[in-house]
């Protein structure tokens, strides 16, 4: 099936020691820097938080579709996506994923079978299903 949409984007300069990464459109320009936590000098942004802004808002819409599709009434929601960069022995790297979901309006049962319906159509959750570890944590309101 051919793509719905394609997003483009280059990463340019040194990469995420101080390059730059831009949409093709220009709405996304954000200048990349090592975190401090990894030595670097920190002031600008790193793949992994655009990875965790892009799971957590791809995972909240195919959530609040998921409800709408079933007619599920969810007064308030929000997802936190925490993605590590962890060494994987070999000198190489991978990530690992923490997803904490809040849901007000559902029990804590309807909440944790929301999410995983959710969890099935996400295109975030599943290209990464498989490959790298992910947890997540319900909460209701």
């Amino acid at each position: 099936m051919p793509a719905l949409y394609t997003a483009i984007a280059t990463a340019t300069g040194e990469g995420r020691a101080g390059g730059r990464a831009v949409s093709d459109d220009g709405t996304l320009d954000v200048t990349l820097a090592v975190p401090a936590e990894l030595g670097g000098r920190g002031g600008g942004t790193n793949p992994e938080q655009l990875f965790a802004a892009g799971w957590a808002s791809c995972f909240h819409s195919a959530m609040k579709s998921v409800a709408a599709a079933e007619k599920t009434l969810i007064t308030d929601s929000a997802v936190v996506a925490e993605i590590g960069l962890v060494a994987d022995g070999s000198g190489g790297f991978t990530i690992e994923a923490a997803l904490h979901v809040e849901v007000s309006g559902l029990d804590q049962a309807a909440a944790e079978q929301l999410v995983a319906r959710a969890h099935q159509v996400c295109p975030y959750s599943n290209a990464t299903r498989g490959n790298i570890a992910v947890r997540f944590t319900v909460t209701t309101a």
